[in-house]
């Protein structure tokens, strides 16, 4: 276990750094490090405490070090010793709200920050627009004493990911902002990008270790392959490849007895929709008719288990830790509205934990079932997905044979199932880690950066 160092500030001016002895039993030190910044001192054997590093003032300012009382990690590169990780999370929408710098993403932010002590790292939140690169600074608002400031500090040790969504994203100026922080500065970069629907299904589909989690996905050809899949598999859900939230998903089914067409989705006033039509040909006429079907995917429908007529799917998060490793750090059952295509919360939905709706028997069967596939799905997007993941948020559901299907995984997941009041410990336990990860990123910067810069 790695121990953190609680750092002082000392009233003077002198070039010293007081340390616990064992550190110079070990290392010969000449240079201290935080984040891009660093400054050659003396280092000298503290001689009351083990568990402090005692800074001056000067160095304090040299460095623009923030003194919040944090216990840190230590590293070492060569004959330098860092302290951090200061970690910054690369966001877009601030406002000039001193009460809230991120809109209504504001609280979120600061429950984020708020692991800084039992983490051991220094999180900030700042924008393209906080970066003065001549400088090599950057205005970092951090949360503090249950209140925000902006502090200029030095560029990170590792920038996470929260970029709001595939506009932000996409767009040019902060593009550049991520390519430069990358390869010029050096700076691992984790969570970029969201994922493509139907990309994810085609790099995994590949993977025999978790190609049976796959339900079957095509991009949107023709009526015939709609008619196909049908016929195979009784309904079908059509989707945008870039959607989010359940929104634009339509489930059609069906009914070989009748020969007739139903089609449930969500209409543009929020209403949930059951229409019936005679030919599959209609159905895509009427609701469809404002749509471009060349950015929707047709994925095969599953039976899934139920409780009160009402289907059943499954959020489950997976975070990295400190070392590297992933974990399972939540799950929760979803249950879908009345009238509803999916289990969202804005159609209706229900957050449970798993123990309201199962036996105590059932609960082990699929919580072991969903960690299994969540961990071998997550080693498995880890391999063929570019970049640096440290956490992902997986839809899964579980037919009634009891086997495990993957419906979506978001590399940003929402967070709606914490609103569920026996989900509290583990909302906390996601935020930990995806800022304890920042940790295992700044070591393997310094021990193996050619894993991470390829």
């Amino acid at each position: 276990m790695r121990k953190h160092y609680l750092i002082e500030v000392a009233q003077n001016d002198q070039l010293v750094v007081f340390v616990p002895p064992a550190m110079l039993r070990e290392k010969e030190l000449t240079r201290l490090a935080f984040g891009s910044r660093s400054l050659e001192v003396d280092f000298i054997p503290h001689p009351d405490h083990d568990d402090r590093i005692s800074i001056s003032r000067k160095i304090q300012q040299a460095l623009q070090f923030p003194s919040f009382n944090i216990p840190l990690h230590v590293f070492y590169d060569m004959q330098t010793l860092m302290i951090g990780p200061l970690v910054g999370i690369f966001t877009a929408g601030f406002t000039s709200l001193p009460l809230e710098p991120i809109g209504d993403r504001t609280q979120f932010f600061s429950k984020l920050l708020s692991v800084n002590k039992m983490v051991g790292a220094i999180p900030f939140v700042f924008g393209e627009q906080h970066i003065d690169w001549d400088l090599g600074t950057i205005k970092g608002y951090f949360y503090h004493n249950s209140g925000w400031e902006s502090v200029d500090i030095p560029f990170p040790n590792v920038i996470y990911d929260r970029l709001p969504n595939r506009r932000s994203e996409n767009n040019p100026r902060l593009i550049k902002v991520r390519e430069r922080l990358q390869k010029e500065y050096l700076i691992p970069w984790y969570n970029p990008g969201f994922f493509n629907k139907l990309d994810i299904h085609e790099r995994l589909i590949q993977d025999d270790t978790v190609s049976n989690f796959l339900p079957e996905t095509l991009p949107f050809s023709s009526f015939s392959s709609i008619e196909t899949m049908l016929s195979n598999h009784g309904h079908v859900f059509i989707k945008p490849k870039n959607g989010s939230l359940g929104l634009g998903v339509h489930q059609i089914i069906y009914d070989k007895h009748s020969d007739d067409y139903f089609c449930r989705y969500q209409d543009a006033s929020g209403v949930n929709r059951l229409r019936k039509f005679s030919s599959l040909e209609r159905l895509m006429a009427t609701v469809f008719a404002n749509q471009s079907l060349e950015n929707m995917l047709v994925q095969q429908g599953i039976n899934l288990l139920r409780s009160e007529s009402r289907s059943i799917d499954f959020r489950v998060h997976t975070n990295k830790d400190d070392l590297g490793n992933w974990h399972v750090s939540a799950m929760a059952a979803k249950i879908a509205g009345p009238g509803s295509v999916t289990t969202h919360t804005r159609n209706g939905g229900d957050i449970k934990i798993m123990e309201e709706i199962f036996s105590t028997e059932e609960c082990i069967l699929y919580n072991e079932r969903l960690s299994n596939a969540a961990l071998l799905l997550s080693d498995a997007l880890d391999q063929h997905v570019e970049g640096i993941i440290g956490e992902i948020g997986f839809d899964l559901g579980i037919d009634r044979k009891g086997e495990v299907w993957l419906f979506e995984a978001n590399s940003k997941p929402g967070r709606s199932i914490f609103t569920h009041p026996e989900l509290k410990d583990f909302d906390l336990l996601t935020r930990k880690l995806s800022i304890a990860f920042a940790v295992f990123l700044t070591e393997q910067s310094l021990l193996h950066p050619e894993g991470l810069f390829k």
